[in-house]
């Protein structure tokens, strides 16, 4: 059924046939999957902290609302009001991570959260997206307009201030993203080799400074160094995750029939992969890496037809950022790579990261719509 005809000259109707629809209905089976696999694996982690069994299912769907509305108003949006409103939104996430490192409450070692009228509140989520359009911008726009020669020192500037803000939480997971968009979208402005090799080797020794300065990085890399069974060591969580994985298997135990789930502490967030490959097992597994996987050429063989400079920097920068923490937590769940703490885009539980992704998947859409403007 087609919900618009082509004549059809509202709002709605102009939306309906520009916007990459391919790509919507992708975004939305995840948002499928994150509210089926939360009742499978936060109904465990509600009962340890003694509230209701479906508390965290009940909150990401209602989380789902806003975040739906917030995809389709930033997609809607044309280029202009999209570098405004992005702006207005940097500024006010830079207020916030100024804040945080005073006023966070502190977990696990890290002040990340901002609690705000009964809502905790991570402000790094929302940086994602805004840092990917500003960074954008400098290189594009404004270099033209200010006859800026070398835009990328001001890009430099912008993006060493970022990851100061962050480490001062400290937040590595999010620093390292931050780090990889700043990376691809530099690259993308013609970055020569010889630049590129110093990048990658400051990435590496800020990484070795890190497991020296902040326990919990030096925590997190032994934990993926030396896995036991003891549930009291490091490395407990990555141990009952790979287990979930085995139980699983090809077809999975069934919606509700996890065993290691129930002794995940975040089963509902940074191990909701885990859930999936025990309850559903290897198939579902492979469908979601799927989703994932069309999201990222799809939106790639969209930007690669536009002319538009700055559509194409901002663009691969949020498909990039989007696609890299999706990785991200499944590598973890698997122990490829060191936990960082992220989320799986509209799987995971996770009330500022629903949002933030709101906003981030709005803009993709918003830039990979077929515009008259473009050409």
């Amino acid at each position: 059924m087609v919900l618009f005809s082509r004549t059809d000259k509202s709002l709605l109707g102009r939306w309906w046939w520009s916007v990459d629809r391919p790509l919507l209905v992708c975004f939305l089976i995840l948002m499928f999957f994150g509210v089926m696999l939360t009742m499978a694996g936060s109904p465990p982690v509600a009962e340890r902290l003694g509230l209701d069994s479906f508390h965290f299912v009940k909150r990401h769907v209602v989380m789902l609302l806003p975040t739906i509305a917030l995809m389709i108003f930033f997609s809607f949006l044309n280029l202009k009001n999209m570098r405004l409103i992005s702006l207005v939104t940097f500024l006010g996430v830079v207020l916030l991570l100024l804040i945080t490192p005073f006023f966070g409450t502190e977990i696990k070692g890290a002040r990340r959260w901002l609690n705000i009228g009964g809502f905790s509140l991570q402000a790094s989520e929302f940086l994602k997206p805004v840092f990917c359009i500003m960074n954008a911008w400098v290189f594009s726009h404004l270099a033209k307009q200010f006859n800026i020669k070398r835009p990328w020192i001001i890009s430099m500037g912008l993006f060493g201030f970022m990851a100061l803000l962050l480490l001062l939480q400290p937040d590595l997971g999010m620093t390292v993203v931050i780090t990889a968009i700043w990376a691809i979208q530099f690259f993308m402005t013609g970055l020569s080799f010889q630049v590129i090799a110093v990048i990658g080797a400051s990435g590496i020794a800020g990484l070795v400074g890190a497991y020296f300065l902040f326990p919990h990085v030096s925590d997190r890399m032994n934990k993926f160094l030396f896995v036991t069974d003891d549930k009291f060591g490091a490395s407990y969580q990555i141990e009952k995750s790979l287990n979930a994985f085995r139980n699983g298997g090809l077809w999975g135990q069934g919606p509700g029939e996890g065993v290691y789930k129930k002794h995940l502490p975040d089963a509902h967030a940074d191990f909701i992969f885990s859930v999936a490959g025990e309850e559903f097992g290897l198939i579902v597994c492979a469908i979601l890496v799927g989703v994932f996987a069309v999201i990222f050429f799809r939106a790639l063989v969209q930007l690669n037809r536009e002319r538009n400079f700055f559509v194409i920097i901002a663009g691969v920068g949020l498909v990039v950022s989007f696609t890299f923490q999706s990785v991200i937590n499944m590598a973890s769940a698997l122990n490829l790579i060191p936990t960082k703490g992220m989320t799986l885009p509209f799987v995971s539980y996770g009330g500022s990261s629903l949002l933030a992704l709101g906003i981030h998947t709005g803009l993709i859409l918003g830039l990979t719509r077929h515009r008259m403007e473009y050409k």
